[in-house]
């Protein structure tokens, strides 16, 4: 009772990442051997690069990574320039706005740091000293961890130790994993850390598998751009963080802070929550997840939009069958191919020959294709021209496209989606494609006519006519360019 009461009053005077700090000791404390590890999640901005050269820089990263909702700070010793362990983790530590976790990589681990061994366990000991919350240490350096515990012991220390592992090229089978997971927590570590290369999207569900087996705290994910759903899935699995990167210093397979907390906004995220995502490659320019996310969450519907960077769509939908992976957006290149992967496909999608949505059917679990870009894109282009005043199109067919030149540059699988809503509009249709048998194969489909690639340089459109891109270029990030020349660029609507 006296117990509960101090909680209370202790929990009164807390702000919420400090409720969540305490409950994390609690709770990690409190685990036995054959307990589930369960948390809200907890968001750990990346500072590891050299744009910190002194440690008063260091400390106003910190209070960056605070103001775009970070709940922790991982702090690379290995990666601070002229790095002097004394001087600058007092700085640091006496001086930080969040809980830090404080890693010193060596080279041999992936990192940064070549001095002598000694050197490197006697600044983790300093940050002991100095009350880090949080000191991370290599599988291959955890004979170390008996001395580091000794040492927490003595200065009555709180803080928390991380075994770690980075494992080079691509990831490993379940059961190395599996293995390398049983030999952190031999270690007695407090939470464990695993971190793997992805060469490909579907190596992700390893790392995902492996939070059914920890009896430990675990920290598990794959780095590089296909590896960024290991992140942002991490809440649903039982990832211990998820980290994130912050503003004008991104990395690689890291969601940035702002759209952890705005677009994402994963404390939401549970076991239940139902996953979506766009397929496509590349995959880093899509607005899909600030435009899905929060319609989801203004319906208080428990799912999640993500970027899914793909390789390989047999190998995809074989790896993630799951109930869970509900539905899917198609972007480029696989608008067409994916056809072959559908269960089955509406009648336009089937016409148009493109699908660019996939709903996994609940009752059965069959993946059943639509073409929502025909219609969408079109009545885009008509809102556009009524609201500049160039509702000119024949009255009888009531739509400002009807009788308009539509230049469609790219006829692969946006484009034939805009060719058939432009036909169905009573458009005239020119269609480039750097493959003229494809060109001339949609052209004929819509009774168009098709064009060599080489000539859309001199090509001379008359006045009101549309130009629709719907090739790469002018995607992120080169989102200037535009597929014809810039003396021609004015003469399209």
């Amino acid at each position: 009772m006296i117990v509960g009461l101090w909680c209370l009053r202790r929990c009164s005077q807390m702000t919420k990442n400090d409720l969540k700090i305490f409950f994390w000791t609690v709770s990690v404390n409190q685990m036995g051997s054959n307990q589930v590890w369960k948390h809200s999640v907890m968001v750990c901005a990346a500072i590891t690069t050299h744009q910190y050269v002194s440690a008063e820089q260091i400390v106003n990263g910190m209070h960056q990574a605070k103001a775009e909702g970070a709940d922790i700070v991982e702090l690379r010793l290995d990666c601070i320039t002229n790095f002097h362990s004394h001087h600058d983790l007092k700085i640091i530590l006496q001086n930080k706005p969040l809980p830090v976790l404080i890693v010193n990589r060596p080279k041999w681990e992936g990192g940064l740091y070549e001095g002598d061994e000694n050197k490197r366990l006697e600044a983790l000991q300093l940050a002991v000293e100095l009350s880090a919350d949080f000191i991370d240490v290599e599988l291959k350096a955890a004979s170390c961890l008996p001395t580091l515990v000794e040492h927490m012991r003595n200065h009555n220390s709180h803080g928390k130790i991380i075994v770690s592992c980075y494992v080079d090229g691509t990831t490993p089978p379940h059961e190395v994993l599996l293995q390398l997971v049983e030999l952190m927590q031999a270690t007695g570590a407090d939470i464990i850390k695993l971190v793997t290369l992805a060469a490909d999207i579907t190596e992700i569900k390893r790392i995902f598998s492996l939070f059914l087996y920890c009896q430990v705290p675990l920290i598990a994910y794959s780095v590089g751009e296909r590896g960024l759903i290991s992140q942002l899935l991490s809440p649903k699995f039982g990832g211990f963080f998820v980290y994130g990167s912050l503003a004008g210093n991104p990395i690689p397979g890291l969601p940035s802070l702002d759209s952890i907390q705005e677009a994402y906004k994963l404390e939401h995220v549970n076991a239940d929550t139902k996953v979506f995502g766009l397929i496509s490659k590349p995959v880093s320019h899509s607005r899909g997840p600030i435009l899905h996310n929060p319609s989801f969450k203004d319906v208080n519907y428990n799912g999640i939009y993500v970027p899914m960077f793909v390789d390989d769509l047999k190998k995809f939908f074989s790896t993630y069958p799951s109930p869970d992976f509900s539905g899917f957006s198609v972007g480029i290149p696989y608008k067409e191919e994916v056809l072959r992967f559908c269960d089955e496909v509406h009648p336009l999608a089937q016409s148009i020959g493109a699908v660019n949505t996939i709903i996994r059917r609940p009752r059965d679990g069959k993946l059943v294709g639509y073409n929502t870009d025909c219609e969408a894109a079109i009545t885009a282009i008509e809102d556009a021209l009524i609201e500049h005043g160039c509702n000119d199109g024949e009255a009888s067919l009531g739509s400002p496209l009807a009788g308009r030149l539509f230049v469609l540059v790219g006829a692969g699988g946006a484009g034939k989606a805009l060719a058939f809503g432009a036909k169905s509009r009573g458009a005239r249709l020119v269609i480039f494609d750097i493959d003229f048998d494809r060109a001339k194969s949609l052209a004929c489909a819509v009774f168009g006519e098709a064009q060599p690639f080489k000539e859309l340089v001199n090509f001379q459109p008359e006045k009101g006519a549309i130009l629709a891109n719907a090739t790469p270029v002018g995607m992120h990030p080169n989102t200037d360019r535009i597929p014809v020349a810039e003396v021609l660029h004015p003469l399209f609507k």
